[in-house]
């Protein structure tokens, strides 16, 4: 399975990388500003833009154990997990406002579903795909359920091992399936990213690989596709000075358009494994250096390392051929820089 298709898009190292803008909770709230991130999305070039459904019921309980304190040096230390998926949560009832947005915008969208409830939500929208996030890999009755529905599932991997990646992989039957690199820092640093297991996720699993991008910039995306990922999500915000719970990690808008061009560039750059001139270059070769005449040459003259050098453009013999030009004979007059060739020389036995 070196690729799938959502929304009749192929996928997979032959095209160029699917760009996924996920909103997440950047919209802060608000309709209008979720409405203006689809259309932020569209504009960048982005090929799909992604939601979120959840709720802290479907998520989380609420509880005074101190497990359910959100700790270790995150952006959001010191928060409840269920006051923040509140504030986090893209409300359901939105859903058609977006979804409509999406299609006036002409760009894909679907969503991830962080549990089955929200999964039979989606289904009512036919969405194009699914995506499973890194917290929920372990959840293998949610992929099962997810990969049961027929669509193509995207899966990211932070935090997970070889076995769990595994797990989930079978977990998702035949189900078309992506996997995404990804480190769930956030923001996540570049020297925390591993993109090396890229070419050996592709060679494991035989699916799509991709990355789920948090770190700050462009730099790890664009090794990422140089190492042959398909996909690349990242975080979108309208304006990280507008704060929210996920904006200090996502692109602006201007910054997902540089990244979509950057990608597309470097997806094109790594054209084929081929030698020999490109179409462009085949004009060049003429300008290869070739063996020419370094002064006026009378006919009769014995060729010396005065009469000759190598020089650009091509046309004369190779520059290789000097040793077998020197002491032979000038067949013709030579004017300075007239082509070397067997032609304008006496033939002394097999000299080539």
């Amino acid at each position: 399975m070196s690729s799938i298709r959502i929304a009749g898009r192929e996928i997979g190292p032959e095209q160029p990388p699917y760009v996924i803008a996920e909103i997440s909770a950047n919209h802060r709230g608000s309709l209008a500003a979720a409405v203006e991130l689809v259309h932020a999305a569209a504009e960048s070039g982005a090929d799909a833009v992604k939601l979120q459904h959840y709720t802290p019921d479907t998520s989380t309980v609420r509880s005074d154990h101190p497990d359910f304190l959100v700790t270790g040096g995150t952006l959001w230390d010191g928060r409840q997990l269920a006051d923040l998926y509140a504030e986090a949560m893209t409300p359901w009832e939105w859903t058609d406002d977006l979804a409509a947005a999406a299609v006036d915008a002409g760009i894909t969208w679907f969503s991830t579903p962080f549990d089955t409830t929200a999964a039979d939500f989606l289904v009512r929208y036919d969405v194009p795909a699914f995506k499973i996030a890194s917290f929920e890999i372990v959840d293998l009755p949610l992929i099962r359920d997810v990969a049961g529905l027929g669509k193509p599932m995207i899966v990211s991997t932070g935090m997970a091992s070889l076995q769990e990646i595994d797990a989930a992989v079978d977990a998702a039957g035949d189900a078309e399936t992506a996997i995404l690199r990804c480190n769930s820092g956030y923001p996540a640093r570049p020297d925390e990213m591993d993109l090396r297991a890229i070419p050996m996720m592709r060679d494991r699993w035989n699916r799509p690989i991709g990355l789920s991008d948090h770190t700050l910039g462009s730099t790890a995306a664009i090794a990422a596709v140089a190492l042959g990922a398909c996909i690349v999500e990242k975080h979108l915000t309208l304006r990280r000075s507008d704060g929210g719970p996920d904006s200090a990690f996502s692109a602006e808008p201007y910054e997902l358009s540089e990244l979509v061009a950057a990608l597309r560039d470097a997806h094109a750059a790594l054209g084929e494994a081929r030698f020999g001139p490109s179409e462009r270059e085949l004009a060049n070769v003429a300008f290869r250096r070739s063996l020419r005449a370094a002064r006026p040459i009378a006919a009769g003259t014995t060729i010396t390392a005065d009469d000759v050098r190598s020089m650009r453009p091509a046309g004369g013999l190779a520059p290789d051929d000097l040793d077998l030009v020197l002491g032979a004979t000038a067949h013709t007059d030579l004017a300075v820089g007239d082509p070397i060739t067997w032609d304008v020389l006496v033939p002394i036995g097999d000299r080539r």
